[in-house]
């Protein structure tokens, strides 16, 4: 088939350019950045799941492929940087006292007993949590790299330091990007670029409702296996991305970006919550602005001519395996894929 531009080199790009490379179509992936993961994929906390957190819309239909996709890729890329350490939830709720939040295949609810077994420096173990010994932590950037690198040597065409200004209409229908390099022709244009897609978008005769969502991520520096499991208590989320180095993410609702006082307020609390974390040390922080499509995930054709294809979603680590796979298998076949049927954008 011709070729197809995609915009935007976080890990929805990646994926996506990744599994139309493998399928041999002629891909050129697009990025203002300097290199891949360059905007909020570099800031995830990266906590995967596929038995708990918000599943709007057609997210929901894509749940139950999302792990199993993520150990394919393992299987397929060396690179693919995953922690198969399981999580513990006691945050609003999620431990099941109500008798239902936890009573989902591959969650189990747990006393303190078992808690401190499982997170042996938690100072104040709560009575209950919720156990998903299934969840795992992806190194967002690191598994970017892993899959444009493939897509490359799978014979994409990989460009950054490219910022995409608009779409080019010719004949009306879309043939290709424009940039800050010049002209890119394509026969599909497929626009992953979160927060810009509705903007990029803003000519066609399409209903794009994004919100975006500032986040901050926080690096600490920290004895190895400080922190084992994927731990979220109330007013803080922790987990250990690599040997030495905890991420904690920290959710705006609606304030301003945080400073530098409440990062270090963040590593109080850190402080506060496990032993032997006095010797931790604030590495840094950052704040991105996360795409919210306000009805879930946005995945398919922006216009009746099959010209432009957008994929916006959040959380983007979280399907984007799952997501990229789909996407391919319905590009290549020219047939809808069923999975995907409630993540349509409406086209007027």
């Amino acid at each position: 088939m011709p070729g197809v531009v995609v915009v935007g080199a976080g890990v929805t790009g990646a994926s996506v350019a990744y599994h139309l490379a493998s399928r041999g179509v002629p891909v050129t992936l697009l990025e203002q950045g300097p290199g891949p993961a360059a905007g909020v994929t570099a800031d995830s906390f990266g906590w995967v799941s596929g038995a708990q957190g918000d599943w709007p819309g057609g997210g929901e239909d894509l749940r139950g492929y999302v792990l199993a996709d993520y150990r394919r890729l393992e299987d397929e890329l060396p690179h693919v940087a995953v922690r198969r350490t399981g999580s513990l939830n006691w945050v609003d709720g999620t431990d099941g006292a109500d008798g239902k939040s936890w009573q989902v295949p591959g969650r189990f609810r747990i006393g303190r007993s078992d808690i401190a077994a499982l997170e042996p420096t938690l100072r104040n173990p709560p009575d209950h949590a919720v156990h998903t010994p299934g969840d795992i932590g992806v190194d967002a950037p690191a598994t970017t790299g892993a899959l444009v690198a493939a897509a490359e040597a799978r014979g994409a065409t990989v460009l950054y330091g490219t910022d995409v200004t608009s779409l080019r209409m010719s004949g009306g229908r879309v043939d290709g990007v424009v940039s800050s390099t010049g002209f890119h022709p394509a026969a599909t244009v497929l626009l992953t670029a979160g927060t810009s897609v509705p903007e990029l978008c803003a000519p066609l005769p399409v209903d794009l409702p994004v919100a975006v969502s500032p986040a901050t991520l926080v690096r600490i520096a920290a004895p190895p296996g400080l922190v084992r499991n994927i731990v979220a208590g109330p007013g803080f989320e922790v987990r250990e991305a690599r040997d030495g180095e905890l991420l904690l993410p920290l959710s705006h609702e609606g304030r301003a970006a945080p400073g530098a006082e409440v990062a270090h307020d963040v590593l109080r609390r850190l402080r506060a919550n496990f032993r032997g974390s006095d010797q931790c040390r604030l590495l840094g922080h950052r704040t991105a602005r996360r795409p919210m499509p306000v009805h879930g995930p946005l995945i398919g054709y922006a216009t009746h001519d099959r010209s432009v294809y957008v994929a916006v979603m959040h959380s983007a680590v979280t399907l984007a395996p799952t997501v990229g796979r789909l996407v391919a298998d319905e590009l290549v076949s020219g047939r809808p894929t069923p999975e995907l049927r409630r993540c349509r954008p409406r086209i007027h």
